[in-house]
């Protein structure tokens, strides 16, 4: 039987924890996830576990920050002056926010902290700094 190897087209379910055991993504009840091994589509730890998986096999990865999000960087949370948002703007602690950046790119931030002279952004992937554990099914090597 056929194993997965770089540069496979695949289709997987998935569900992915938190170390507390919280669920924080699922495939469960919707089509599979289907991505070319090795194509920088998902991050480096989920790709490299379908390596030599089999259609039909199931395995459970822990992939460490350094193969997941990274680590939480402290230079990625800015403090910006509340003069620069719109008056009329209602910002929340959680909420996401599209930037522009300086190279004319977009950026996804979130609002962590709101103070009376400014907002705290923090464009670290939500998933920064944590270890994740995926449940893997390999549905099928195209």
């Amino acid at each position: 039987m056929a194993q997965a190897k770089a540069g496979d087209k695949v289709k997987v379910h998935y569900t992915g924890k938190l170390g507390d055991g919280s669920v924080f993504d699922t495939s469960a009840d919707r089509e599979p996830l289907e991505f070319t091994v090795g194509g920088g589509q998902v991050i480096k730890g989920f790709d490299t576990a379908l390596i030599d998986m089999k259609p039909g096999e199931v395995k459970v990865q822990v992939i460490p920050v350094e193969e997941a999000y990274g680590a939480h960087s402290a230079e990625l949370v800015t403090d910006v002056p509340r003069e620069r948002f719109p008056a009329d703007m209602e910002l929340e602690i959680g909420q996401q926010l599209q930037v522009g950046l300086a190279d004319g790119q977009q950026a996804i931030v979130m609002v962590v902290d709101l103070k009376e002279d400014a907002v705290t952004l923090d464009a670290n992937h939500p998933l920064a700094g944590q270890e994740l554990t995926f449940e893997i099914e390999l549905v099928e090597i195209a």
